[in-house]
């Protein structure tokens, strides 16, 4: 263990006197494998993060959840748009046709969604998001409250004109969500009291947009907008443990009997999975990090060369202090050890120094863009492992020239 340790930092005093006596060349070789560190950790910690953050907007939308609408979210088959335009809405009453007749169901919604203005005295909010929303809504997409309370079950039975408000609606007309609750909005020339504020989300890249929103009760909103307009849709939660396909089975079942079509017609409505939308995502990222690891692994194979390069003209240069030590002992795998452990040094200070770019890359990512990136610790033992199979494949043949020298020979090469 101690000789192990003795030719550890033998290699590694000898690595740094190579770096302070040939800094140019050996820098330009550890850029090789600098770069192809960052190309390939970057791309990874990157669209991992990418993926992880919209994974985790994807199941905001709800869990074991079929989004009934008449587009097809995934592109849907090879069919004309006219033909998805053509489609009839979702209807109200297509709610309870579904809660009666389903067995796997667990809660039902309706929802339309569309732009409007809102303003309070002299503040005014264009394209606010508006949702007309029934009471099993906080069921299936949950949300929580800086200040206030949901909508009752009376209120949404009478209609009443209440609102939920956005976290930077809010702010934008009151100055403070806390100001906000109690006050009345003017929205499609109708006064309509804040009674909750929705706790702050930040940005997202997809799902539901909290922070510029404004919720109302389904039965006030009809009173507002045409609902035909607003691409209204049927949100199911399945019941615990049930397989999402039984699930989208038997709703394609309801709805072509509620719809009345016969079996030679197709279906004019589509069920949306938020599950199958995850899978997607995730076999799009795969692609992604393979495209990445390979402009990362050409980028190593240069610093490869490089190391090996290096290691070729070091052991030249010690070709008669290696004759030296064979003479006095040294056997070939101690010869051999060394030089690998030299190589695998070098190629480890180039992948520190690619993570320093990483670093600075998830710096620039997670501050003014505001997209938060990360790298694991799986993905650091990644680099470990990278930059020794890298250090040892540039310093095999080298260190096997240096092992396999003739003690005599190579102290008089001097």
């Amino acid at each position: 263990m101690r000789k192990t340790l003795n030719i550890l930092r033998n290699s590694l005093r000898l690595t740094l006197q190579e770096l302070r006596v040939n800094k140019l060349r050996t820098a330009l070789s550890l850029t090789g494998v600098a770069f192809g560190i960052f190309c390939i950790i970057g791309v990874l910690a990157t669209v991992n993060s990418l993926e992880e953050n919209i994974q985790r907007e994807v199941k905001s939308l709800g869990s074991n959840t079929i989004y009934i609408d008449k587009w097809d979210y995934s592109g849907g088959p090879d069919k004309p748009m006219w033909k998805y335009r053509a489609r009839p809405v979702m209807e109200y009453k297509e709610v309870d046709l579904i809660r009666e007749r389903s067995q796997l169901t667990d809660h039902v919604t309706y929802l339309m969604q569309t732009m409007t203005n809102i303003s309070h005295g002299n503040d005014v909010i264009t394209n606010a998001l508006m949702y007309g929303i029934n009471e099993s809504q906080m069921n299936i997409q949950p949300v929580d409250f800086a200040v206030g309370r949901f909508i009752s079950t009376s209120e949404f039975n009478n209609g009443n004109p209440v609102c939920l408000l956005g976290y930077v609606n809010a702010e934008n007309l009151f100055g403070t969500a806390e100001r906000a609750l109690g006050q009345s909005i003017e929205v499609k020339g109708k006064r309509v009291t804040v009674i909750g504020v929705i706790k702050k989300e930040g940005k997202n890249f997809i799902g539901w947009d909290y922070d510029n929103s404004i919720m109302l009760p389904y039965q006030f909103a009809r009173q507002l907008f045409d609902v035909k307009m607003t691409n209204p849709i049927i949100i199911v939660k399945g019941k615990e443990q049930i397989n999402v396909s039984a699930l989208m089975d038997e709703l394609k079942g309801i709805m072509r009997q509620i719809r009345k079509l016969s079996p030679t017609q197709e279906d004019n409505f589509s069920l949306n999975s938020v599950e199958a939308f995850s899978k997607a995502i995730s076999q799009s990222f795969v692609t992604i990090n393979v495209v990445g690891s390979i402009i990362g692994g050409i980028s190593l194979i240069v610093g490869m060369f490089g190391i090996a390069n290096i290691m070729f003209v070091t052991v030249k240069e010690r070709t008669s202090v290696i004759g030296l030590k064979k003479a006095v002992g040294a056997r070939k795998t101690t010869i051999l050890f060394e030089f690998l452990t030299e190589a695998a040094m070098l190629c480890l200070m180039g992948g520190f120094f690619g993570l320093i770019f990483v670093y600075i890359l998830t710096l620039i990512l997670s501050g003014p863009l505001n997209f938060p990136v990360y790298v694991s610790i799986p993905m650091l033992m990644v680099t470990v492992v990278i930059c020794l199979v890298v250090g040892i494949l540039a310093g095999i043949i080298p260190a096997s020239q240096a092992a396999k020298m003739d003690p005599v020979t190579a102290i008089r090469s001097k």
